[in-house]
């Protein structure tokens, strides 16, 4: 099969398309003919390098997180409530390839009416968002700032907020204010805009997707006892505040992905594609999401 392999750490030259063995699904394990796939931060992050200290690799290593496609074979006990051909979804590894192998048990089908392209910029994002959220746990009425909010992570965290009945504040640059608007959100606040910051309301929680000056300058706003849910790790800004902190890395999680994938169809919840690349150009795809000069997802097709 074809895959893009990654052959050490630097630009987008390290990502080479390229002829690689076929994986075989071992028990309880299903094999994805791939439709699509997506360029996710961390897949640039530890093409960069970023992420050497906590994440060893050995070279060449094959990227992506999302898949999207057709089960095409099983291994023993592998196809356990699914058949040969259906289309899947999963959060899973290694999915810049042709063929993936994902765990039967982390596998979501994909809802009739959802294009296969949208599906495959969907899993780590909305399983993200929405795993941020449930370990925040807002009760109804509590006050929750989102920031990123215009992000995949930020929509599906601040789609899942609303579904628990929290008052929900959206952080977003100043630019992006009218675009924040469709998230139907109490309030939109500007992160670069001090006075706006200044004039925010105690909150119960912040859901952080950001990181950085943003953080920083929003912790004093968390009310004592109040949570901070990062998928950046834990803040240094954090450090002796009476707050608790939930700092994770997603899981996989088959109803949690399906359930976001219907919210998805149904248009309850958005997640943008910006851009559609083949596979076989992954380098291109990557080099303009790290940009960050775009408003959305950039998909990869087989």
């Amino acid at each position: 099969m074809k895959a893009i392999e990654m052959h050490g750490y630097g630009g987008v030259d390290q990502l080479r398309y390229e002829e690689v063995p076929t994986p075989i699904p071992g028990p309880k394990e299903v094999l994805v003919k791939l439709a699509a796939t997506s360029v996710n931060p961390i897949d640039w992050k530890i093409r960069r390098g970023d992420r050497k200290a906590t994440m060893a690799l050995q070279f060449p290593v094959i990227l992506g997180r999302d898949v999207v496609g057709e089960i095409s074979a099983a291994g023993a006990g592998g196809a356990s409530g699914f058949r040969l051909g259906q289309k899947v979804m999963a959060l899973g590894e290694h999915a810049y390839a042709e063929f993936v192998t994902v765990p039967s048990a982390v596998l979501a089908p994909v809802p009739d009416g959802l294009d296969i392209e949208q599906a495959g910029a969907l899993p780590l994002v909305v399983s993200t968002g929405a795993e941020l959220m449930e370990r925040i746990g807002p009760q109804r009425g509590d006050t929750v700032m989102v920031t990123g909010a215009l992000g995949g992570v930020g929509r599906t965290a601040v789609y899942v907020a609303l579904e628990r009945g929290a008052r929900v504040i959206v952080g977003v640059r100043a630019h992006q204010r009218q675009q924040a608007q469709a998230l139907e959100a109490a309030q939109i606040v500007a992160l670069d805009a001090d006075d706006e910051l200044g004039a925010l309301p105690e909150l119960d929680a912040i859901a952080d997707t950001v990181g950085g000056e943003a953080i920083e300058k929003l912790l004093p706003k968390l009310k004592r006892g109040g949570v901070l849910g990062s998928v950046l790790g834990k803040p240094k800004a954090a450090e002796g505040r009476d707050i608790r902190i939930e700092a994770f890395m997603v899981k996989p999680n088959a109803l949690r992905l399906a359930r976001m994938a219907q919210a998805v169809r149904s248009g309850k919840l958005a997640i943008p594609v910006a851009g559609e690349f083949r596979l076989s150009e992954a380098a291109a795809a990557q080099q303009l999401a790290e940009t960050g000069h775009i408003d959305g997802k950039v998909v990869l097709i087989a």
